[in-house]
Order: structure tokens, then sequence, then C-alpha cells
């Protein structure tokens, strides 16, 4: 099993001038801490708008920042906001790809569309259009990152000419693609598009294992047909994360914060709000009451089967989703107002006491799965139209704006 960490840079109010400087810089650290303990991802979200549940607008100028500061660990765009509106398709491709540069090929491409009125009437994106919005824009930008010329696209929602979409990535014929899964239908479409299934529900075991038979179920069927120029088989989900060896001050650590995330998320989608000035924060504290002795009182009758507890009972978690056949764990640690020192130290001890066990066995447990799968990914392959590369003599020629002798200055000029 693999293991990620993830990030929505949430900063609940009231902010402070420094606090958003601050909430960037401490996740960077812990990214670092998480590559030298041996994790093995970092997701970065992106979401417009969305006030204290979202400050991550920019997911790729962050990932650069990890980059440069980490060796081993993957950086993932969980997720990329493709649609065109969001992000030109040809500037998601050039940017996916220099960063993959930049990290010596590190780099896992989560597709997405935004759930929320905020943001998707921001970019005046319909909400009824905006699934195949996504896709027509994620295939393109696969294909602009594998050939050479990209040979134009005339879609039902963006179209451009043709052009050699610079520069390529290190990983061929482009990093592994991902897309968020919220439900069953969504892991279903995942598997259908041979796509892997970055799952941000927190469900179950046996509901886990459900989503998981039904995805490689469809993976080994006729209905996969990729979307991108691979297959990415595999599942992550999603799970709450505070570690200390005394699980009620890992309960008073944590729970809140991963409360607050859920209950922003569904106030985001079914709540009216005002920019700028809704208070989620406040709002969840009024309805919450003072709920963690309750919790801690309840939780001292067994082990958690949660991500928040005792690294024994992260063990039993772990354990579950793996036999459910979950491929990676990744852990939301930065949520309401977690504290950036009580996350380090939860990764740390999970790094100490609980990740041998489940790493001692991925590398060989990853290979058998690659090998059984094998002849269903090549016969997915074969089952899809691919947008073939142009003839040396089809590429077309872009005409000068000006002639030769009228050229002066430099391209930038005005």
């Amino acid at each position: 099993m693999r293991f990620g960490v993830f990030y929505e840079m949430q900063l609940p109010r009231p902010w402070g001038p420094d606090d958003e400087r601050k909430l960037f810089h401490d996740a960077l650290e812990q990214v670092v801490l998480a590559d030298r303990l041996g994790f093995d991802y970092a997701w970065e979200v992106e979401h417009h708008f969305l006030d204290e549940y979202s400050h991550s607008s920019s997911p790729e100028v962050f990932l650069a920042a990890a980059a440069a500061r980490t060796s081993r660990i993957r950086l993932g765009h969980g997720i990329r906001q493709v649609i065109p509106n969001y992000n030109h398709p040809a500037r998601t491709a050039e940017c996916l790809a220099t960063l993959d540069l930049l990290s010596n090929g590190r780099v896992e491409f989560g597709i997405g569309e935004g759930a929320t009125r905020l943001e998707l009437g921001g970019f005046k994106i319909p909400a009824k259009e905006k699934r195949a919005m996504s896709l027509e824009a994620a295939e393109q930008i696969a294909n602009m990152m594998a050939l050479e010329p990209y040979p134009g696209f005339e879609g039902q929602y963006f179209s451009m000419p043709c052009r050699n979409v610079l520069p390529k990535p290190v990983q061929k014929p482009h990093p592994p693609m991902w897309i968020a899964c919220t439900n069953r239908d969504t892991i279903k479409l995942a598997a259908k598009l041979g796509l892997g299934a970055l799952a941000f529900s927190f469900v179950d075991p046996e509901e886990a294992r459900n989503w998981a038979d039904i995805y490689y179920g469809i993976i080994k069927s006729e209905e996969c047909v990729p979307l991108g120029r691979t297959v990415n088989a595999n599942i992550a989900m999603v799970s709450s994360f505070s570690l200390h060896q005394d699980r009620a001050e890992a309960i008073r650590r944590g729970h809140e914060g991963f409360e607050f995330f859920g209950y922003a998320l569904n106030a985001l989608v079914a709540h009216d709000t005002v920019p700028g000035r809704t208070n989620l924060w406040g709002e969840y504290l009024a309805q919450r009451g003072n709920r963690t002795d309750e919790i801690i009182a309840a939780s001292r009758e067994g082990a958690q089967s949660s991500g928040i507890g005792t690294p024994e009972d992260m063990r039993t978690h772990l354990r579950a989703l793996q036999g459910a056949g979950v491929d990676q764990v990744i852990f939301l640690q930065q949520a309401g107002r977690n504290r950036h020192e009580h996350i380090c130290q939860s990764l740390q001890l999970f790094a100490d006491t609980v990740m041998v066990e489940f790493r001692e066995a991925a590398a060989a447990r990853e290979k058998a799965k690659q090998e059984a799968l094998q002849p269903y990914i090549d016969a997915a392959l074969k089952r899809k139209q691919w947008m073939q590369p142009l003839g040396k003599d089809d590429v077309p020629v872009v005409r000068a704006s000006v002639k030769q002798a009228q050229v002066g200055g430099t391209l930038g000029a005005g």
C-alpha cells in the first residue's frame, strides 16, 4: 500500500495578516518532511473563490516549490481544473510537462471539473455540461503532451490549430492520469476511462471493497476505453489523519478539523454564500457545540476504525482498507485549525510505527497486480480511437504576419 498527504489549504476565519503566508510555508515544510519520511505522494487541489475551505487556486506554483525541495515523493494535481474556462488545455499541458521536467518525472495528473456555483459561476461554466467539457479537454491535454506537433482540434467546447506544445514531459507518453470520484457512478466512470480513481469520499471498508470490485471489474471488461494514452489502474482513498500514542489526544488534535472539512464542503454546495463575508468556521462551531469530550468518551470503548487515534488504531484502519483492495491511502491532515506542529508529529509517528508494515510488500504486490492486469490493459488500449500524428508533409505552414523586409525588433515587440 502507498501513502499520500493531501492539501486543500484550509484557512478558517478570522484571518490574521500573515496567516496565508504561514499556511503555505507550513504546508511546504510538511511535504518536505513527508518526502524524508518515505511517503509516496503529495496531492494538491485546485479550487477558486472558496473562502476558508480552500485557498489553493494555483497548485502548479505550490507543487513547483515542493519539487525544488524534495527528491522522491510524487507530486500530484489532485485535481487540476481542466475545463478551458479555468485553464486552456495547452497551458495545462505546458505546466504539467514543465513540472515533470523540474521534478525528474514525479508528476501525477488528476483531472476535475469543480462542483460549486462559486467556481462554475465565476468562470461561466454551465453545470450540466461540466463533465463533458472536462473530459474533452483532458483527452486533448494527453494528446498535446504526446504528439509532436499536436495536430489541432475542433471540438464542442474548445478549438485549437496545429501547434507543437512544449516542453514534453519526462514520463512517456504523459504523467499518470486520475479523476476525482465521490460515489459509485464516478468510480465506474474512472474505470471506463482507464483513469486512476481519486476517491474523495470517506467510506467504510465494506463500501471501499464494493468500489474496488466495481472499478477493477470494469477495468477488465470491454467497457474500458482509455481517455488518455495509457491506463492507470489504481484506487486512492482519502482518510482522516491524526496520530498520537494517547487516543484522546489524537482526537483533540484532529477530529474537529476533520469534521470542519466535511461541514464546509457540504455548506459550499448546499448553502447560499456571500463572497468574502460568509463565516463557515463560525457557523460550524455554532452548530457543533462542544462535542470533543463525548467523542473521546465514546472512543474509550474500543479501537478507532478511522485514521484518528493510536498507531494500533491506524494499523487496524489500514489493514481493512488494504484488504478491501485500496492501492493508496491519502491522509487529510491539513484541515480546519489543525496545528502545523501536530501534523508534523503525526507524520513522524506514522513513519516510525506504522508505515513499515505496509511498505514491505508494496512493490511485490504492485508487480503481481500489473502482471495480472496487463492483458486487460493491452486490450483496452486496442479499443481506443487514437489521434494520429501528422505526416511529414501534412504539418500546416503558419504564415508570417509581416513580410521579411518589414521585420524589426524582437518577437516580443508591441
